[in-house]
């Protein structure tokens, strides 16, 4: 895998911008086909965790141990007939699901999965995702706006609120990350927890009350459960995609997946190591990709249990963790890092050690 990734890296230097366009295009392409993949199987895996806690099977007929299930889901949605109500704007109707399709994608052409792996290793991948993802809410409040009906539109702005509230604190949780790596690098951040101790040197021992906030803000940014207000079926019908249906339905649900998955991502990122072993042994090491598999399906693992024994809050006490505790005390936590960095320069040098 990795040597086929350094064939599509390649770049001849006497072609022009054909010799950056295409291997950068096989990348992207190699990239959306095993995301596609993989979340297909990943929506499995939620699925069946969901169905043995409540002590059923889930899916089990379509193929093996229903292990095509997901793909007769995708032919079934896309087969479907696209209704449009008839007041709808049609234009932004249709619009909307491929922004938030489209943005789902694309935040991921930083995320490093393994050395050497990643479409475009920038020094500002941080603020990268930053700006994609928050541009992902303007796809919902287009679906939910241009729905011509209350309820959809009032899910929108629900989702919305909801989005802008956590990407605060997720913002200041990761300013505590690059405070000890010094760098917006993403690549440089997996690399910094990599000093010679293994997991001992990941950055969820010293940070570990950010960590648990930005798994629990993670929640909330992509409006997983217990956090789901803007699809609460009791309140809203089904939130701000309750007028779609078949392939837009089916790119919003995609888009969404995409977005839990990347968050997963970040946290193996930012937290766990990246593709880097618990022990520091080299033929433990040689195996990147796996390391950085095994950490996302973990976390979404957990995602999934959470989504299956938690249950949802009122929509108040949503707005007022976000606010009221989980601003503060994210914002305590960057200066007390911040403090500790300066008065014990050792310290700070340890972390930053990965540079020398």
């Amino acid at each position: 895998m990795i040597e086929f990734w350094e064939l599509l890296t390649s770049r001849p230097v006497d072609q022009g911008w054909w010799s950056w366009l295409w291997p950068t295009a096989l990348q992207t392409l190699a990239l959306m086909v095993v995301l596609l993949i993989s979340l297909a199987f990943l929506l499995l895996f939620d699925r069946k965790v969901w169905a043995a806690v409540q002590m059923r099977k889930g899916p089990n007929v379509v193929g093996p141990f229903g292990l095509l299930q997901s793909f007769a889901d995708f032919f079934k949605f896309v087969l479907k007939e696209i209704v449009i109500p008839a007041g709808a704007d049609r234009s932004v109707f249709i619009l909307a699901p491929l922004i938030t399709f489209v943005l789902a994608f694309i935040s991921w052409a930083v995320v490093p999965v393994g050395p050497g792996l990643v479409v475009a290793d920038i020094n500002i991948g941080i603020l990268y995702i930053f700006a994609v993802s928050s541009l992902g809410v303007y796809g919902i409040i287009m679906g939910g706006w241009a729905s011509n009906s209350k309820y959809p539109f009032l899910g929108a702005l629900r989702s919305a609120a909801q989005m802008v509230s956590y990407e605060v604190s997720l913002g200041f949780v990761i300013i505590c990350v690059l405070l000890l790596v010094g760098s917006l690098n993403l690549t440089d951040i997996v690399n910094s927890q990599a000093r010679g101790a293994g997991i001992l040197n990941w950055h969820f021992i010293p940070l570990f009350p950010m960590f648990v906030l930005f798994f629990i803000s993670a929640l909330a940014e992509t409006n997983r459960p217990p956090f789901d207000l803007p699809e609460a079926e009791s309140e809203l019908v089904a939130g701000y995609q309750v007028e779609y249906s078949s392939t837009p339905y089916l790119l919003f649900m995609i888009g969404e997946y995409l977005n839990i998955v990347l968050m997963c991502a970040m946290l193996t990122i930012l937290f766990m190591g990246g593709w880097h072993a618990p022990i520091d042994i080299p033929i433990l090491n040689a195996i990147p990709l796996f390391w950085f598999g095994v950490k996302v399906v973990f976390f979404f693992f957990m995602f999934a249990m959470v989504k299956a024994i938690v249950p949802r809050y009122r929509y108040d006490q949503l707005m007022r963790i976000g606010w009221k505790i989980f601003l503060p005390l994210s914002v305590f936590w960057v200066v007390l890092t911040a403090g500790v960095l300066v008065a014990f320069p050792d310290l700070a040098a340890s972390f930053q050690s990965w540079r020398s």
